[in-house]
């Protein structure tokens, strides 16, 4: 893959993955909560089910999508059910700090990789992105597994590092302006996004 070509596809996945959505909500979320490296596991693992998303769409995952239309409903209301449940799950927490106990804070490293993968991989709408993405800069007479491999990690790398961007920037805005105080405030503001966001999800499929 030329140089020129590779900097254009990396252009348009940074802005891709700049664009605020679920993706961005589910990092802050762990970010603010607990800490920046809470919001780093989430967007580690959120980078994996992106670039294995690219991965998949290389493969023909988007054609089997669009001859099965339920396998993308079943996701888009899997997707949207997660994320009400997310919310659910925040407004529902009593807890009135960020700090985590050692025991605590192994839960929710797994949870905050849970999350991460979880709001990547139940957005089928990325499997179409991808191909409608891929299509403009590989010729499938020449592809090679070497270019699907770049390619792959080109989304893979810049979706994490974004977003290990967001963890340490939110991280640090919540304890240069002490947020750990306005913690029950933030809950209910995260809380009721997620809700949004998943209604949002719900409306899109009949508009």
């Amino acid at each position: 893959m030329e140089l020129t070509t590779w900097l254009s596809l990396a252009f348009i996945c940074m802005v891709g993955a700049m664009s605020p959505g679920p993706s961005l909500a589910v990092v802050l979320r762990h970010s603010l909560y607990n800490s920046a490296t809470h919001g780093i596991v989430a967007s580690v693992s959120h980078g994996l089910g992106v670039g294995l998303y690219a991965g998949l769409s290389l493969a023909g995952l988007a054609s089997l999508i669009n001859h099965f239309p339920i396998v993308y409903q079943a996701l888009v209301y899997g997707g949207a059910g997660y994320l009400a449940y997310m919310g659910l799950r925040i407004l529902m927490n009593k807890s009135s700090g960020i700090n985590v106990s050692e025991q605590g804070g192994i839960n929710t490293f797994k949870q905050a990789a849970q999350d991460g993968f979880a709001i990547a991989f139940l957005n089928p709408k990325l499997a179409i992105f991808f191909v409608a993405l891929f299509s403009q800069f590989i010729d499938p007479q020449t592809m090679t597994f070497q270019v699907a491999l770049i390619m792959c990690a080109t989304v893979l790398l810049i979706d994490t590092a974004w977003y290990f961007v967001v963890s340490v920037g939110a991280a640090k805005a919540r304890d240069k302006f002490d947020l750990t105080k306005k913690q029950s405030s933030i809950d209910k503001i995260l809380g009721v996004a997620f809700l949004l966001l998943a209604l949002r999800v719900v409306i899109e499929q009949f508009v």
